[in-house]
């Protein structure tokens, strides 16, 4: 089946915008809305805003564990109060020195506490693995479909060995519609290759961010963009990239992304 398509929001974006966005998401027939977890910004509290919806689906990517344990990200999800049934949960490692351990002991942990489906977002192999071993699936950053495509297989070997259901793999990529809008998707490559996880990941694909990211003139270039995905993963979350960051800006690129979907 090809992968299905949802849109992505960065977690501060206004909840006037949240909440639209919701809403024309689900009225196109997107799979789910995603928010993304940065410092300063509770994104399960913004996800709990679009609940108001009746079957969208409302993932985080994602919560780093070494600042949010499993009993704190636990309590987290039950304050915002998300049908368990509706909610994507991503984890990661945020800095911590030992990534894979400490995702470990997080997935575990949240197995006994959170009955929503639980996605790893890693950059390396051994996260990943964990992902595939332990979790519900993978949620990956930044790459382009081939390496998806590589990861997404690894991922369902290592779950299949472990005697563990197939795995869902989900894929942020970066997306504009809108030329005006591409030099803001360019300096969002540009900081991202600036860190050093990320910065070691893209040399060891020996790709860079903007190979995995779909910058598109007009709505041929998003649906050549979208297709390139389609049989690379199980889910493509569209995160979007607009000139100033508005609801009308966004909400053009719903409607872009629902007439491709």
């Amino acid at each position: 089946m090809p992968a299905a398509v949802s849109i992505g929001l960065a977690g501060g974006v206004p909840v006037q915008a949240i909440v639209e966005t919701a809403t024309a998401a689900e009225r196109a027939g997107l799979r789910a809305l995603w928010l993304n977890e940065t410092p300063g910004v509770d994104a399960l509290a913004g996800l709990a805003a679009a609940a108001a919806t009746e079957r969208l689906l409302l993932g985080v990517g994602v919560v780093p564990l070494d600042r949010f344990p499993a009993d704190v990200l636990a309590a987290r999800v039950e304050r915002a109060g998300i049908p368990p049934e509706r909610l994507l949960l991503g984890v990661g490692s945020g800095r911590a020195p030992h990534a894979a351990a400490l995702v470990e002991r997080g997935v575990r942990g949240l197995r006994d506490r959170v009955g929503s489906p639980i996605l790893v977002g890693g950059l390396g192999p051994l996260v990943r693995r964990v992902g595939a071993e332990l979790a519900d699936g993978l949620l990956l950053n930044w790459l382009p479909p081939d390496a998806a495509a590589a990861a997404a297989d690894d991922a369902r070997r290592q779950a299949a060995a472990a005697g563990r259901p197939r795995p869902h793999v989900a894929l942020y990529a970066r997306t504009a519609i809108d030329p005006a809008a591409h030099p803001a998707l360019r300096a969002e490559a540009e900081r991202y290759a600036a860190f050093p996880g990320y910065a070691a990941n893209f040399a060891r694909i020996g790709r860079g961010p903007l190979d995995g990211s779909i910058l598109a003139a007009d709505a041929a270039g998003l649906r050549a963009g979208v297709a390139a995905y389609a049989a690379a993963v199980d889910e493509l979350v569209l995160r979007a990239i607009t000139a100033n960051g508005t609801p009308a800006e966004i909400g053009r690129l719903v409607d872009a992304v629902a007439a491709t979907a």
